[in-house]
């Protein structure tokens, strides 16, 4: 079982290879954004949610080299406020509110979801369009709903969640790299 595993995983990571140039993009578009005085947010479910956590940790701590903190939150961090608003509005709202209360035009959403259909984050995307925020997603397999209704995606071909989520932990990585490679003076490198 095991070794099914590693297997299935080797094969993701050969099948997600072509994202890298996708990534480097991204990375350059959120290095301007932040270092702009812009923001990312983050937000996902369960594992997802814990990958969120983890890129806006490697943001305003480091990832690699010493830069200066970055501006990036994950909406479900803050549980007093979290669970103060799925109580008054709903758990389909849960995201989309810290996105219109954290949010500004020009910031980035990052989005993390396996199955591209939980409601509450495709809630987030539709309040980060209305305010003109850029939307991107880390998603399972496609088609799926999140990558269809965010202004860009990275899908994942997987057999599991669980490869999904490691291929996710990633794309966080890279993505840090990308943000890194612009913001790191070489000669810090």
């Amino acid at each position: 079982m095991i070794t099914d595993h590693f297997t299935a995983l080797r094969s993701a990571v050969d099948r997600i290879g072509p994202a890298a140039p996708k990534l480097t993009l991204w990375g350059e578009h959120l290095a301007e954004v932040l270092a702009g005085g812009g923001r990312l947010l983050a937000c996902g479910n369960g594992g997802s949610a814990a990958e969120a956590q983890h890129l806006t940790a490697e943001l305003v701590g480091r990832f690699r080299d010493e830069r200066m903190p970055l501006s990036a939150i994950s909406l479900h961090a803050d549980t007093s406020a979290l669970t103060a608003l799925v109580n008054d509005y709903g758990d389909d709202e849960m995201f989309a509110r810290g996105v219109r209360a954290h949010g500004r035009t020009g910031d980035v959403l990052l989005t993390l979801s396996t199955s591209g259909a939980s409601r509450n984050v495709l809630a987030a995307v539709k309040a980060a369009a209305e305010i003109g925020i850029t939307t991107w997603a880390f998603t399972g397999p496609a088609p799926n709903p999140l990558a269809a209704m965010c202004d860009d995606a990275v899908c994942v071909e997987a057999p599991t969640t669980a490869t999904v989520q490691e291929i996710h932990l990633l794309l966080v990585h890279a993505l840090c790299l990308a943000v890194d490679d612009v913001l790191v003076p070489r000669e810090r490198r």
